[in-house]
């Protein structure tokens, strides 16, 4: 009897403490909405930066791990720059500094953008994590070179606009 009691004590403290927890994080989402809603939204979210382009030496000296999470680094700017570079190709440019009007329906449309970006991009990082170590080395390198170099090239789009 005493064992049945503890046991229903321990599994009532447990379900109290995982519903206070939910309370704060609910919490939490409400405080973090409220401070978006009040800033003007960047166009590009995420981490948008690459700390540092590699040669194909440094890559050869690497691990499949490493590589595979610079892979993803790269991915992830991809996905978030290049639908947007008619609008940006760097974060902190909003509809606001672009003259675009802020009304109900154009935020919602960058919020939605926005969430859709995030959605590809977990459920991409989800595959990738999957099957991606199966790849090859050499193709993993010249993968990450290849999207170095495109992210490179980011540079020069300025070039192809005329005023």
């Amino acid at each position: 009897m005493k064992a049945k009691l503890t046991l229903f004590g321990t599994f009532f403290f447990l379900m109290l403490s995982m519903g206070y927890a939910q309370e704060n994080t609910v919490q939490e989402k409400v405080v973090t909405v409220k401070k978006k809603k009040k800033l003007s939204q960047s166009i590009i979210s995420g981490n948008v930066r690459i700390s540092k382009y590699h040669s194909r030496e440094q890559l050869d000296a690497m691990s499949k791990g490493e590589l595979l999470g610079l892979y993803i680094e790269r991915i992830e700017v991809i996905i978030n720059i290049l639908p947007n570079i008619a609008f940006a190709t760097k974060p902190g440019v909003t509809m606001k500094s672009l003259g675009i009007p802020e009304t109900k329906d154009n935020k919602k449309a960058l919020e939605d953008n926005i969430e859709a970006t995030d959605n590809y991009f977990e459920s991409a990082v989800e595959f990738q994590t999957k099957i991606l170590p199966y790849s090859d080395t050499n193709d993993l390198i010249a993968a990450i070179l290849f999207y170095e170099s495109t992210l490179k090239a980011l540079h020069t789009y300025n070039d192809f606009k005329e005023d």
